[in-house]
């Protein structure tokens, strides 16, 4: 599940750390949260899509590398974004 073009720009611009920031490991991972949490509100409704199962746990596979690239290189960072996005670690 993919999200609105609106909803995608908002996300972009709470997260960005200046204008135009699209890159940043703050910004991607605020996107991949978004689409993974619609398609664990998906898998409420449809529970044997298997299929939509396997690009949610790719997603949150490459969001986990993000937040290990972003520990590497700033730990404040890191926990700031775990704790503005309520992800488990």
């Amino acid at each position: 599940m993919s999200i609105a073009a609106e909803r995608k720009a908002e996300v972009i611009k709470t997260n960005a750390n200046k204008v135009g920031d699209t890159g940043s490991p703050e910004v991607q991972v605020a996107i991949l949260s978004e689409r993974i949490n619609n398609l664990t509100s998906h898998f409420k409704t449809h529970v044997k899509d298997n299929h939509s199962r396997r690009g949610l746990l790719k997603l949150v596979s490459t969001r986990r590398s993000l937040l290990d690239y972003l520990k590497k290189r700033d730990e404040a960072r890191y926990k700031a974004l775990l704790e503005k996005h309520n992800i488990r670690r």
